[in-house]
């Protein structure tokens, strides 16, 4: 007789390797969360801003958040999860060996060693970096950090390179390949040719080998099989989800073409769909305004990023304040909100920088007595504001302006970064999810639990 309630929910786990900590949600199919577990991001800091991780650290921490996931998922079902993509930050990554262990760390997106080296290529790759990648040439780009790793002695010749989601997918027993979107980061790909840029390939001194097999978001990774999955997830399909901003913005649906999708972490983070490239010149106007036009997690679509490093700048802030915990934050944001939006000093009283996405170092002036954290808060926000009205223009001569916007990530909860955007930001709506990359990678576990085959002699 035929169970009436039918079968049990499947459930899958979504993944977020993030700058400032990482994530792991679990849902039904449907999406219903089940359970959740967070864990700090085990960067190492030194002197001049200098950040890494080592593989086993991040490994390490990895086990640890999967550990915690399955243990909240046990407190509410005896259910194994099925599948589990993985997200994460962009331009971090491992260059591996022919045995997949990393030969040396993962540097952040936002250390600033690489500038020196990417200054350093020749005239005719700077000259045409922009247009061929689709992004400003920098510190922050793989290529630059690959550069300064060469130079310390790192063999890049026989290695490969896996982008962090890519690297956390391969030691939980995946395939090891490249997804798309995080790979149109790195510098080594043509935007228009969507594979490897020859040129920027012999810079490194490496060849095409260099870059494992490059693939959508949501293709199939493999099972996860190795020993430090917990029971629960054992066997469980692997996948990447890809650029976690890109995600967390199909979280709930396709964007539309004229919607801003912005989401602020670490780095806030305002894009926009487009059907294709927009080709070499607009690549290179794009990039004089630090926006790139690089490959999205839908296939076929590309996307106009630009970034501001807004949350980097107020996590500073609140720890200056000596504010470490969100009753802390959530005081100060009922500090500021008791303000007008532009405070009650004098005009100059504040003179913020460092939001631009090729800064990150805030610095402030202080010309007045009086000021409160509350005030400096607000600073960093109009500060941040005016670089991003800047982005927008920059945008608004290559397409159409945006009709509406959504603003998502941690920052976003707090009314004083909501006024402050719904006042530069078209028709604003903030989503309540606290998750949403880890969300989005929910929704790209499903689609491929439910397209991938059933293994031999599993039900149907």
């Amino acid at each position: 007789m035929a169970n009436p309630a039918g079968p049990p929910a499947r459930l899958v786990a979504g993944v977020d390797l993030g700058s400032t900590s990482m994530k792991m949600l679990v849902t039904d199919e449907a999406g219903a969360e089940i359970g959740a577990a967070q864990v700090p991001t085990p960067w190492r800091s030194g002197p001049g801003g200098i950040t890494e991780m080592t593989a086993e650290e991040l490994l390490g921490a990895v086990r640890s958040l999967i550990d915690a996931g399955a243990r909240e998922v046990a407190r509410v079902t005896s259910a194994s999860i099925d599948a589990i993509a993985i997200a994460g930050m962009a331009e971090t990554g491992m260059i591996i060996d022919r045995y997949g262990a990393a030969i040396a760390p993962g540097i952040a997106w936002f250390d600033p060693r690489g500038g020196e080296q990417a200054a350093a290529f020749p005239a005719e790759i700077r000259a045409e970096f922009a247009g061929r990648t689709g992004l400003p040439l920098g510190a922050q780009v793989s290529v630059a950090k690959l550069a300064w790793l060469r130079g310390r002695g790192v063999p890049l010749p026989g290695s490969r390179w896996l982008n962090l989601p890519e690297f956390v997918a391969a030691a939980l027993g995946g395939r090891t390949a490249l997804e798309q979107s995080l790979t149109s980061r790195t510098g080594l790909l043509d935007q228009d040719t969507g594979g490897p840029w020859p040129r920027m390939l012999d810079v490194l001194g490496v060849d095409e080998t260099f870059l494992p097999t490059l693939v959508e978001a949501g293709s199939p990774f493999g099972e996860a099989s190795a020993s430090a999955v917990p029971d629960s997830m054992a066997g469980a399909l692997l996948t990447v989800a890809g650029h976690d901003h890109l995600v967390a913005a199909e979280a709930t649906g396709r964007l539309p073409a004229d919607h801003y999708h912005v989401s602020m972490g670490t780095a806030e983070v305002l894009l926009r769909v487009i059907d294709g490239p927009l080709g070499f010149d607009a690549r290179r106007r794009l990039a004089d305004h630090l926006i790139n036009e690089v490959r999205h997690v839908v296939p076929g679509k590309h996307v106009l990023v630009a970034g501001v490093k807004t949350g980097l700048l107020l996590r500073r802030i609140l720890q200056t304040a000596g504010i470490h915990d969100r009753a802390g934050r959530d005081l100060l944001d009922a500090d500021v909100m008791a303000l007008p939006y532009e405070g009650k000093l004098p005009a100059d009283a504040i003179q913020v920088s460092g939001a631009r996405n090729d800064d990150g170092v805030l610095k402030l002036t202080v010309r007045t007595d009086g000021v409160s954290p509350a005030e400096v808060f607000g600073a960093v926000l109009r500060h941040s504001n005016d670089e991003i009205a800047r982005l927008i223009e920059a945008m608004d001569r290559e397409l159409p302006p945006a009709a509406t916007t959504t603003l998502t990530g941690g920052w976003a909860s707090m009314a004083a970064v909501r006024r402050a955007r719904g006042r530069v930001l078209p028709a604003m709506t903030a989503s309540a999810r606290d998750q949403e990359t880890a969300y989005g990678a929910t929704r790209v576990a499903a689609r491929v639990l439910n397209t991938t085959p059933p293994k031999i002699g599993t039900a149907s």
